[in-house]
């Protein structure tokens, strides 16, 4: 019997990462620099791992060729077939993240075989000073983009958003995009591991060497329209769920609760993933499963689960994801 899963994270030491992840998730700090962690990912040679309960040692992709639409929904098992189809992390940016976009799902099932990468973030915390940079600050097209990588004032025409925890940005693929230092953020994206990397700050690795570019492949896979404002708007509920996003491949809505809630589950045809992003809580499902979840787990609901209640005695925040399309 499937049951509230969590899984083992992935964490990846990265050259802009900082040293907030381990703590926040619960672990003792060290001198690494953790740059994400991948809390639920079936990113080949990245399966995660689960850690708790009968199932404990098995990986996502061994749970889907075993349960298959139990876990994952009828639809999103039709759907996605053999693929658990989002990938959760973390992101603690200590320096300044590449200049990147992501291709759509044409582009990279051509190029790649893969998925696209439509993705959101939500921030968790930020210095005071911290800027994510979301779109063009302009009207920009292939060729102006190419003159600014070259002459190295790509950064000059994105648009940045100095940024507070709770701020919220949906990122289809094709838009251009960069997390500044000091942000530290849940992403919420498709499982695709595609990014195509433009300005990297001429920075180099230990070894000396400056982190491959991909200029050129990026020229077809950016969306050039100019949107006035990127960030998502939104007024947050207490005890009551606030939509985010709805999109094709993920709906996320915010949970700021401070008393018992029941999230009814029955009418969704798919799994569902809660990240506790502060306080801790206990959830138990119709089936008298029960788990104690704390600030920085991830939990796989299986899509078999009619309702789940989460009790907390104190403020917690929960970011809930699932397929609705």
């Amino acid at each position: 019997m499937l049951y509230p899963l969590t899984f083992e994270p992935i964490f990846k030491e990265i050259i802009w990462g900082g040293t907030d992840l381990l703590p926040y998730k619960g672990f003792s700090p060290d001198s690494r620099k953790i740059g994400e962690s991948w809390e639920l990912s079936h990113v080949e040679q990245n399966f995660s791992v689960v850690n708790n309960g009968p199932l404990a040692g098995k990986t996502i992709d061994e749970l889907i060729k075993t349960y298959g639409a139990q876990l994952l929904g009828t639809n999103v098992f039709r759907q996605s077939g053999n693929t658990f189809p989002l990938l959760i992390k973390f992101i603690d940016a200590h320096e300044n993240l590449s200049v990147q976009v992501h291709p759509g799902d044409e582009l990279a099932a051509k190029r790649h075989h893969s998925s696209g990468k439509t993705e959101m973030w939500y921030v968790v915390k930020a210095a005071p000073d911290a800027i994510l940079y979301s779109g063009f600050s302009q009207p920009v097209d292939a060729g102006e983009y190419l003159h600014r990588v070259e002459n190295n004032t790509i950064m000059d025409i994105l648009k940045s958003y100095p940024v507070k925890p709770g701020d919220v940005f949906f990122l289809p693929a094709g838009r251009i995009h960069a997390i500044g230092s000091g942000c530290f953020i849940a992403e919420i994206q498709q499982t695709s591991n595609i990014t195509y990397r433009i300005y990297d700050y001429n920075r180099k690795d230990s070894n000396g060497n400056e982190r491959e570019l991909h200029t050129i492949a990026a020229i077809d896979a950016i969306d050039y329209t100019f949107y006035s404002d990127c960030k998502t708007q939104y007024t947050p509920h207490e005890n009551k769920a606030t939509e985010l996003v709805k999109c094709k491949y993920f709906t996320t809505n915010l949970l700021n609760i401070n008393k018992t809630q029941q999230r009814d589950h029955a009418s969704l045809d798919s799994f569902v993933i809660y990240i506790c992003t502060k306080g801790k809580a206990i959830i138990r499902d119709n089936k008298k499963n029960e788990l104690h979840i704390r600030q920085g787990q991830t939990v796989l609901i299986p899509a078999d689960t009619k309702t789940i209640t989460i009790e907390t005695e104190q403020d917690s925040g929960f970011l809930e994801t699932y397929i609705d399309p």
